[in-house]
């Protein structure tokens, strides 16, 4: 299998084949960041958007760091620069993320589990964007520290200071509802 960078290079050599490979790779990762952030109703807007830009940006990739979280850095911007063109937040309507794998439980046990991400999604759709991204990309996504810096062209120091700003707003907004989440007060 080769690696991200060869398949760049390919790229950039005119093989449009290899670009889709790396599209194929890391377009369910940019989807789930950009759903994350935006919403699921504009997630495919901004995911189609985020690997256009990088298709045309590619040139720009210097190979320092990991394709993957240069490709994310594109897909973060992209999804705040979506959210800033629209005057609204994104709804609870919108926020929820469908059903995950449950394996062999019971119905009742899968419905219970789908409500409960259901209402963790409209949590974090509720929490400030700047807040929700780098949430998102380290607590989710499992990007480290330093890569949740490179995405966000952030001080390291900062992304700590908002992650933790940003758990502790989670933490504030799952309690709003301690039924939900049995958490105490």
């Amino acid at each position: 299998m080769e690696s991200d960078d060869q398949l760049v290079r390919r790229t950039l050599d005119g093989d449009l084949g290899a670009f889709e490979a790396l599209v194929d790779r890391h377009a369910a990762v940019v989807h789930r960041v950009a759903a994350r952030i935006v919403g699921p109703t504009d997630a495919d807007d901004v995911t189609q958007d985020a690997l256009l830009r990088a298709f045309h940006r590619l040139d720009r990739y210097r190979g320092d760091g990991a394709f993957r979280a240069w490709l994310l850095q594109i897909t973060h911007n992209t999804a705040l620069t979506a959210l800033r063109r629209r005057p609204d937040a994104v709804s609870p309507e919108e926020a929820g993320l469908g059903e995950r794998p449950s394996g062999d439980r019971l119905p009742a046990e899968r419905l219970e589990e789908r409500e409960r991400i259901e209402r963790l999604e409209l949590k974090l759709a509720m929490l400030r964007p700047e807040h929700r991204s780098v949430l998102v990309l380290r607590d989710v996504e499992g990007l480290s520290y330093d890569e949740v810096a490179h995405v966000t062209e952030m001080p390291l120091g900062s992304v700590k200071g908002r992650l933790h700003r940003a758990r502790l707003e989670l933490v504030d907004l799952l309690r709003a509802n301690t039924y939900d989440w049995e958490l105490p007060r």
